[in-house]
């Protein structure tokens, strides 16, 4: 099946400059660089090393966007295949659960190349805001109540009309853990901290940077991303913040169910055996307190944020006493999304 004039227009218009060039980044697409997101130091009371990853400073606000990035480079891969005759089927919609952040990243993106519309499963009570802005975009939604069970691929797909397509949430075909960050990961570790601290609400952000690291500290030839020292990220403490309250501040990272997550107490406990992170790492549940001192001490120092995203500080608030003064210490900051349709309800 050969390509149609559209087909063939958005094809060339997607550029990929390499895969692990740092030289030549792939991300954001209007103006690849690497590092694509700021990392700066900020002041937390009582330490004296803590440094900020930003990626406020993406697209739509959030990490989201390199995770959006990659869809469109999947879509870049079915249009070579479809071009060389290896592909015979119109190119399929993608599916997927979202409370708003991923279904807008991701949208935006295909929106920019003239691909499929995303079909989004989303939960009866989301917010008329980001429902608004989902519909806005081009999303097709569907409501469902996501806390009654764990959905399968399949129901996924079958919930959100859309058997032919591709489920985002579950597909390990996508590479999730290893790829949907992994420009990111190396930005990250590249900082050689002594503590990391990052949210944790699908598990994808968290499993990426621990899977990239255990490539570098584990490797005799690293990556050409890579200028992490190795000897630091042996022993570095990778601490996942999360919540297990649905009433929570910081909403985006509880989720009832996680069905497709790579993480498990046995999965990290393999690592720290192995020497692949520090004996720490692991994710540990933040309590509001510590979330609400963050987000005062985010807004003090004009770091853009929702609870979510700034949900590292908090555990580290949370651990103050634990953790040495004057250790490196990064915390990630997811971001917050841009929503730029406000619902008339």
């Amino acid at each position: 099946m050969t390509l149609t004039d559209k087909e063939r227009k958005t094809l060339y218009s997607i550029k990929v400059a390499s895969e692990n060039n740092p030289n030549k980044p792939e991300f954001p697409a209007d103006d690849p660089k690497f590092p694509a997101t700021p990392s700066y130091k900020i002041k937390v009371p009582g330490f004296s090393n803590v440094w900020l990853k930003d990626e406020s400073h993406n697209p739509t606000g959030t990490h989201k966007d390199r995770m959006a990035w990659e869809m469109v480079v999947t879509y870049r891969d079915m249009l070579l295949a479809k071009k060389e005759g290896v592909m015979k089927e119109k190119l399929p919609h993608l599916s997927i659960i979202t409370s708003g952040a991923t279904g807008v990243a991701i949208q935006t993106a295909l929106n920019k190349y003239n691909l499929p519309h995303l079909k989004c499963l989303v939960d009866l009570e989301l917010h008329r805001k980001i429902v608004a802005e989902l519909e806005h975009l081009g999303c097709e939604l569907f409501f469902v109540d996501l806390s009654r069970k764990a959905f399968n691929w399949k129901e996924i797909l079958e919930l959100t009309s859309n058997t032919t397509g591709i489920d985002v949430t579950s597909s390990q075909g996508l590479d999730p853990t290893t790829r949907f960050y992994d420009w990111l990961s190396y930005e990250i570790i590249n900082q050689s901290p002594d503590y990391c601290f990052i949210p944790f609400g699908s598990g994808h952000l968290y499993e990426n940077i621990l899977n990239i690291n255990k490539r570098e500290v584990s490797s005799v030839h690293h990556d050409p991303r890579f200028s992490g020292d190795v000897n630091v990220l042996k022993n570095c403490e990778f601490l996942g913040a999360t919540v297990n309250n649905p009433k929570s501040k910081a909403d985006k990272l509880f989720a009832p169910h996680r069905p497709f997550s790579v993480f498990e107490e046995q999965w990290i406990r393999c690592f720290r055996l192995s020497g692949f992170c520090g004996q720490n790492s692991n994710v540990y549940l933040i309590r509001e307190n510590f979330i609400d001192e963050a987000l005062e001490l985010a807004e003090k120092q004009g770091i853009i944020c929702e609870p979510s995203g700034i949900a590292g500080l908090a555990l580290l608030l949370q651990n103050k006493d634990s953790i040495p003064k004057n250790k490196k210490i990064l915390i990630v900051n997811t971001g917050q999304v841009k929503y730029k349709h406000q619902s008339s309800k």
